[in-house]
């Protein structure tokens, strides 16, 4: 199912897939055991007759309006939300283009940490690990039932969203391309926030080619690939903070896909970007996740403080304490942070670096212990984070051989330059590829 899936679109407006079964046999996934806590609620929607996705199925994170149906943001708190009026535009986008809804995806409450456990609908286990270590580990988030929609087959692609590695996370720690646009790009109306600043609407997928498709979809735009061999590219590798504490899964990874694209012709030099020692001032009181998310909850959080995931409500408190003066100033010193990251990298067509340092953690420690839950979410969401302060653009790539855990790649770069990281992942992920293929 998951080979028939990785086809796209074009193959069944060629007739060498039947929509219509591909459908019945994601819907029959998405009720299976692997699915259990995968979705908040299921659609029933006719499968559209045209477009561009011909039929196929995409999960919608349950941060999106869908006409009809309620957004509740995983959460409690919003359990009586009446049905949207209208779709938003990532979701009207979608269904123009031919995507059968199938269902809002479960994810961490209010996209609030990078782990996707959910105390209130349930944390689906991650389908990826379970052929390798029977002990269930974390899907990733927040976009976790998103990722598992797609992993299962349950979803030929998943609508989610990025404000510090929430399409990207996932995608790692279960072997998917997640790609995170500039956030600018498409639209967030209709959406509940968790930053009005970093939030990016994006989508994770199967390969970088339909990442590339959806993409165009969900910006309505052209992207434009001038397919350019590994060896036409400049590449860098961060030398600091995005290699520090790898597990030696991920290091074992990540060291070999780097020799991989050598060998195939890859110009990769080796960058110390001193600019990232700013970045944790720029976090330090949260950033604007924690200012924007008090704005949106205070008033919430008041009325219903006990609905909320104690861990999440913990996060968004931390906004209480910044001052007016304070976002002022964070805004001020990640222009000109964002101005320093741009002098470091010119010249370069893309950055690689993992894109977490971990594989997925067992899942009972980090439900049980608050100190290991925030240990993991603060290793999982560093390297993704630093390029939505960056307002850049970034993709994760599966970078493992099939007999391990899965781990990500990460090729990003600054704001608006979507078109060559996706350019260059293309050619990446068809070099890393004919290794895949010879050691399965």
């Amino acid at each position: 199912m998951i080979d028939d899936l990785c086809a796209t679109a074009a193959s069944v407006h060629a007739g060498k897939l039947h929509a219509r079964a591909l459908l019945e046999a994601s819907t029959a996934l998405a009720d299976g055991a692997a699915n259990r806590h995968t979705f908040i609620r299921r659609f029933d929607a006719a499968q559209p007759n045209a477009g561009r996705l011909g039929g196929l199925a995409v999960s919608v994170k349950d941060l999106f309006d869908v006409a009809g149906e309620p957004t509740t943001a995983g959460s409690r708190v919003l359990a009586g939300a009446p049905g949207a009026a209208r779709d938003c535009p990532a979701v009207e986008r979608l269904r123009a283009a031919g995507a059968t809804l199938i269902g809002h995806t479960n994810m961490t409450e209010f996209a609030y940490s990078g782990v996707g456990i959910n105390p209130h609908h349930g944390t689906p286990a991650n389908p990826a690990t379970a052929g390798l270590d029977p002990t269930p580990r974390i899907p990733g988030g927040s976009t976790s039932g998103g990722a598992v929609s797609v992993a299962t087959g349950a979803a030929w692609a998943a609508l989610g969203s990025d404000t510090g590695g929430s399409i990207r996370i996932p995608a790692a720690l279960q072997g998917l391309v997640g790609f995170k646009n500039t956030a600018r790009l498409v639209p967030t109306d209709g959406t509940i926030p968790l930053s009005t600043t970093l939030d990016t609407a994006c989508a994770i997928t199967l390969s970088v080619r339909d990442a590339v498709l959806l993409h165009e979809i969900l910006a309505a735009r052209t992207v434009r690939l001038e397919r350019r061999p590994l060896a036409a590219r400049r590449l860098a590798v961060a030398t600091n903070l995005f290699q520090d504490g790898m597990d030696p899964t991920v290091a074992r990874a990540w060291s070999r896909s780097l020799e991989r694209l050598r060998a195939a012709g890859a110009r990769v030099d080796e960058l110390r970007i001193d600019a990232l020692a700013g970045l944790d001032a720029l976090l330090r009181q949260g950033g604007f996740s924690a200012a924007e998310s008090w704005a949106w909850h205070r008033a919430r959080l008041e009325r219903h403080a006990a609905d909320y995931d104690p861990r999440v409500a913990l996060r968004i408190r931390r906004g209480a304490a910044m001052s007016a003066a304070d976002y002022i100033e964070l805004v001020d010193a990640r222009r000109a942070w964002i101005l320093a990251m741009a002098d470091a990298l010119r010249g370069y067509d893309a950055v690689l670096s993992p894109t977490v340092p971990i594989v997925a953690p067992p899942l009972a420690p980090l439900v049980a212990d608050d100190d290991a839950f925030f240990a993991a979410n603060a290793l999982l969401l560093r390297n993704p984070s630093a390029v939505n302060v960056l307002d850049g653009c970034a993709i994760s790539l599966p970078c493992h051989d099939p007999d391990e855990m899965p781990a990500g790649l990460m090729v990003w770069s600054t704001a608006l330059a979507d078109d060559v990281v996706l350019d260059t992942a293309l050619a990446i992920e068809a070099a890393l590829a004919r290794y895949r293929r010879e050691a399965s």
